[in-house]
């Protein structure tokens, strides 16, 4: 009999930890702060017209809690881990803000997913893919390793994207962007601009879109072809190399060696009134400048 007992109470302390639902609400202010933290799984974030901060979704079976509190403005969700981490951490949340909110998501190993929210926007994460949407407030989204994407309304904002290994791609985003990859490609489709940096240390960079009067561009990569495609021609001073590639510009100059005794070639020169300034650069690849 005591032998039957042990066996079933060994049975029961075995059985698995199941995952749990999560169902939560708490009012909201419409313009408020909601600030998120989890460690690994998924945040998929999305805006709608209620003044409520709703919560839904599946914690890992070894998660101590979920916090969903309030202070004045700010509303806090938090994942709550073992201090050791491990297994069975993974959570996958689906969160609901008020349009006007400005959001803080930070993650470890999660994607984060974010749709019509209009506020401010910080979004982090280590290993995971970050993609959101910009409606003229600024943007600042980041990445270890994944793909960082960002798609707009041709309103202006300050936008920073950025990843260490994986493709940036900003899409009809407008005002001031600062792009960068270390092994990736970045990519500016669509918006018209005052100041955009852009950059890698191993991917091609392409810009299609403006550059307004007076505006800049620095776009520079180690190895890969740069392409740059303007709405309209661009009246400033071009400064354009590549040490091991070649240079192709619709505006008229030639590029020219730097030395006949190295393969380098470089392009200065001025188009209109010179207000703009455009900077070009790569030491492995191809340099297409065209509109």
């Amino acid at each position: 009999m005591k032998r039957l007992t042990a066996v079933l109470l060994g049975t029961l302390i075995a059985l698995p930890v199941v995952a749990e639902e999560v169902d939560r609400i708490i009012d909201a202010a419409a313009d408020g702060h909601v600030h998120v933290s989890n460690i690994a799984g998924e945040v998929t974030i999305s805006g709608w017209s209620r003044n409520e901060v709703e919560v839904t979704g599946e914690l890992g079976r070894n998660v101590e809690e979920l916090i969903v509190e309030r202070d004045g403005d700010k509303v806090t969700i938090k994942v709550k881990v073992p201090r050791k981490g491990g297994r069975g951490i993974d959570s996958d949340l689906h969160i609901q803000v008020p349009q006007a909110s400005s959001i803080d998501v930070g993650t470890v190993s999660a994607d984060i997913d974010v749709t019509e929210v209009q506020g401010e926007q910080r979004l982090n994460t280590v290993s995971g893919d970050v993609s959101t949407e910009a409606f003229g407030n600024d943007i600042a989204a980041e990445s270890v390793s994944g793909d960082v994407e960002v798609s707009g309304q041709r309103k202006d904002a300050e936008t920073e994207a950025s990843t260490v290994s994986g493709n940036v791609t900003l899409f009809r985003v407008a005002g001031v962007v600062e792009a960068a990859s270390v092994s990736g490609d970045v990519i500016i489709d669509e918006g018209s601009f005052d100041r955009t940096s852009i950059e890698t240390v191993s991917g091609d960079l392409v810009f299609r879109g403006d550059l307004r009067d007076g505006g800049k561009i620095n776009a520079e990569t180690v190895n890969g072809d740069i392409d740059l495609e303007f709405d309209r021609k661009v009246s400033g001073r071009y400064n354009i190399d590549t040490f091991n590639g070649n240079i192709r510009n619709c505006y008229g100059p030639k590029a020219e060696r730097t030395s006949k005794y190295t393969p380098g070639w470089e392009l200065n020169f001025e188009e209109g009134d010179g207000s703009a300034r455009v900077s070009v650069s790569t030491l492995n690849g191809d340099i297409s400048i065209c509109d």
